[in-house]
């Protein structure tokens, strides 16, 4: 009983560890605070992918008074109770393939910016034209001007062992 109680116990330590790292590099100050709109990005640099409603509910949860800026005090159990029941999970790899081979209508295991762009921005959690430009930016082959998907999907995927 008390081997696992001191692996809970150093689980929860590695997992607020990661957060205060993840944290830590958006807090620019050196303050313990982070500007609201990073939130996401550490969260996702986290291995957790909520839906753009379940992002908004955490960052209202852990928001400091609406000031646009959120304390490690208050990230850290959310983040830590988030991480530990693994909650947000990553889409797997295969639906993954699954859905880009459905967009991918010729089976060229491309898709070109444009078409991309589209479906993001018109489709779903919608991206703006700001995210994709920087999304483009980061996965295009810019030589031939296309986003190889399976490429971009081992990009997107987290090995869950790491």
């Amino acid at each position: 009983m008390a081997e696992s109680k001191q692996s809970a116990e150093a689980t929860v330590s590695d997992v607020q560890k990661k957060i205060r790292a993840a944290f830590e590099a958006f807090d620019y100050e050196s303050n313990n605070t982070v500007d609201v709109r990073e939130i996401g990005t550490i969260i996702y640099s986290l291995g957790c992918f909520p839906s753009q409603a379940d992002l908004h509910d955490l960052i209202a949860e852990v928001e400091e008074d609406q000031t646009g800026y959120i304390h490690l005090d208050s990230f850290l159990p959310v983040m830590s109770k988030v991480l530990l029941e693994h909650k947000f999970p990553p889409i797997p790899e295969d639906l993954l393939l699954q859905a880009f081979e459905v967009l991918d209508k010729e089976k060229k295991g491309y898709l070109e910016p444009e078409e991309l762009t589209k479906y993001m921005t018109q489709e779903g959690e919608l991206f703006t034209q700001e995210e994709m430009d920087e999304m483009l930016t980061a996965l295009a082959d810019h030589e031939k001007n296309v986003v190889y998907y399976k490429d971009l999907i081992n990009q997107l995927t987290i090995d869950p062992d790491m």
